[in-house]
């Protein structure tokens, strides 16, 4: 069992209709037709959502999304249109709202490694393999892979785990041309943000994408578009590249300090049992807060306020 350990209520804005409760989002539609995404500061672990926020949480991911579709524009379109706050809607959407284009999604979480960590660690001590690519022997946690592979993962419910699939999985449910697609574009998007993140001292290990289509006109080609979050703490792991050293669990810009603290004996918490998380403690809010800044500051080069 997991999930929401108390699932929020709907805010009800005139002229939205409120479509989706994610981890962290709250989707809408307006009269229009285009979506309204509102970035909470919910905090999720474990396949839970905590009890407890990290204040100004979604303001950073909003703001890092933005900063980097900026930079990727050239490679794919994004979905942004406006960041806007539709009239009638709470103060506290202020910086945490993106008006985006309707797509029809594909149904692939695009996952892009460069470094071996996480479930592709998992995998690859049983098997020598990650979503079925052969790697070489003699890897270790936080190795640099020989080049970046492409491991796909079945989009799941909240609560559930996303599960690492195949690539030939992925050309069976949605087209051997969307998926090589997929896959070329995933890797670019990667290969440009790893770099500019190395400018910055900052490893990009990995990360996760999620792309749609745009409705063709005139029987034009749909075009593939660049949606949700990009880029930032939540849907990557960004690790201090002057503290790499493979072969151990690697310092992070992200939520480890959360998933530390409910993995110790201090939470009294059995992540096997059924029984929901606690809440954080303040010094672990703090915490989380102040990596997630640092990995904003640390990118855009500017300071967060």
């Amino acid at each position: 069992m997991s999930g929401f350990v108390e699932k929020p209520e709907p805010v009800q804005v005139p002229g939205l209709t409120h479509l989706h409760t994610g981890k962290v989002r709250d989707l809408y539609r307006n009269e229009a037709g285009d979506l309204v995404m509102v970035a909470s500061d919910r905090m999720s672990a474990y396949d839970w959502v905590l009890p407890t926020e990290i204040p100004d949480k979604g303001r950073v991911l909003t703001k890092l999304s933005l900063w980097w579709f900026d930079r990727l524009t050239d490679l794919v379109p994004h979905h942004v249109l406006s960041t806007d706050v539709p009239a009638g809607a709470p103060a506290d959407w202020e910086g945490r709202t993106l008006v985006c284009k309707s797509l029809n999604m594909v149904p692939v979480e695009c996952v892009a490694r460069g470094y071996l960590t996480g479930s592709g660690l998992v995998e690859y001590n049983e098997s020598r393999t990650v979503c079925g690519l052969g790697l070489p022997e003699g890897l270790s946690d936080g190795s640099e892979l020989p080049a970046p592979i492409f491991t796909p993962a079945t989009k799941a419910a909240v609560g559930d785990h996303d599960e690492n699939v195949p690539y030939e999985e992925v050309a069976r449910q949605v087209g051997a041309e969307t998926a090589a697609l997929l896959r070329q574009t995933t890797l670019a998007v990667y290969g440009r943000a790893r770099d500019i993140a190395r400018e910055r001292g900052i490893i990009l290990a990995d990360t996760k994408f999620e792309f749609g289509f745009e409705s063709g006109e005139d029987g034009a080609t749909p075009a593939l578009v660049l949606a949700d979050e990009v880029l930032t703490p939540d849907s990557s792991r960004f690790w201090p590249a002057d503290q790499w050293e493979p072969g151990r669990a690697q310092p992070s810009y992200d939520k480890q300090f959360v998933r530390n603290w409910l993995t110790s004996p201090t939470s009294g918490w059995d992540r096997r049992s059924e029984q929901p998380p606690p809440a954080l403690p303040q010094e672990i809010v703090d915490a989380t807060r102040a990596k997630y800044i640092e990995a904003y500051e640390l990118l855009t080069g500017t300071r967060w306020s």
